[in-house]
């Protein structure tokens, strides 16, 4: 009799999303079973099953790209140092293996995302390529591991690679929900000075100024450019990052920038980007970067500074739901319930 375990599916086809009972997977070469002790819930889950996220993934798959567990068994070809009942997190995505840039090792051109091109973390076990799994200290609560791929590794990459944020430099962060909250973490941990937190939300704001914020402000606030102003000593900000991937943030974030800021993108949007004052934007030679999720050595990074007690996730993990609940844990970030950080599957 084949054993079965519970799985939080999406089909894509018809963005029916249902917790089934599904055959528990066997390791091939290259490969571990990973008993899931917690994973989890992301904005991106959420927006895949409500179709707004469109990726090119197609049939039935098991959501979950914050994962977090213990080795259950190992394929063949396996290296030694990966035992059964070792504790692990998994990198949110894998390489391809076939495009030219995997031949000559260098940054995937096509990168696969766990519970998006393959079966992810929402289960009681999950398979994962043996290069794809970071130990992490065995005082490191797994729900906390968990959410470091992704929540804690988006932002982190965001401010140490792609704005490569220095000491003293100012940053404004629009959006305090899972990923700005760790965004300001990681800033502060940066240097960043001062750093100034942008939410509608009083809760949000509240957060902001306990994650490390120097200040909190309501986007509607008609005084807020100038506020922005008076805490740069005049300059602008050098950073703005948006969080939130919503168009009207961006407009704001831009008009607080000083010369040779830069905003950054990080919430994902679907609407166009448009610069409204692009004479002025090139007169102070501002630049608009581009940011996408982290590399493996970023996850690795993060967990070698919880090893050495530089982070601490304890405020991230707002609740823990039932796997087999999985449906209400989206609803409940579609509803924005308590005002959730991260919400974590516990199978």
């Amino acid at each position: 009799m084949v054993e079965t375990m519970l799985a939080g599916r999406l089909d894509f086809a018809t963005l029916n999303f249902a917790v089934e009972e599904v055959p528990i997977p066997q390791p091939a070469r290259g490969e571990l079973l990973i008993a899931v002790r917690a994973a989890g819930v992301c904005l991106s889950d959420l927006h895949l099953i409500d179709g707004t996220l469109a990726l090119a993934a197609e049939g039935k798959v098991t959501l979950g790209h914050e994962v977090a567990g213990t080795i259950a068994a190992a394929g063949t070809e396996v290296p030694g140092e990966l035992t059964v009942g070792q504790r692990v997190v998994l990198q949110a995505g894998q390489t391809c293996g076939a495009c030219g840039n995997c031949a000559r090792r260098r940054p995937c051109l096509n990168v696969h995302v766990r519970g998006v091109h393959y079966d992810g973390g929402w289960a009681q076990y999950a398979l994962a390529r043996y290069d794809t799994v970071v130990p992490i200290p065995d005082d490191m609560p797994f729900d906390q591991a968990a959410i470091i791929p992704d929540a804690v590794s988006t932002p982190y990459a965001a401010v140490v690679a792609t704005a490569q944020v220095r000491p003293a430099q100012s940053a404004g962060v629009w959006g305090v929900g899972g990923l700005g909250a760790h965004g300001i973490q990681v800033l502060r941990l940066s240097g960043a000075a001062p750093i100034i937190a942008v939410d509608p939300l009083p809760a949000a704001r509240e957060r902001a100024l306990r994650f490390g914020a120097d200040l909190a402000l309501d986007p509607g606030a008609d005084d807020l450019a100038a506020t922005v102003l008076a805490a740069t000593r005049g300059q602008g900000l050098d950073f703005a990052f948006d969080f939130a991937g919503v168009d009207a943030v961006r407009e704001q974030a831009v008009a607080t920038l000083g010369l040779h800021g830069a905003l950054v993108l990080v919430g994902l949007a679907a609407e166009p980007l448009t610069v409204h004052d692009s004479v002025a934007f090139s007169r102070r030679e501002q630049k608009l970067l581009g940011h996408f999720g982290s590399a493996p050595e970023h996850v690795e990074e993060l967990v070698a500074l919880a090893r050495h007690h530089r982070v601490d996730f304890t405020k991230s993990v707002s609740a823990h739901i039932k796997l087999a609940n999985a449906d209400q844990a989206v609803q409940q970030l579609a509803d924005k319930t308590d005002n959730p950080i991260r919400l974590v599957l516990i199978p």
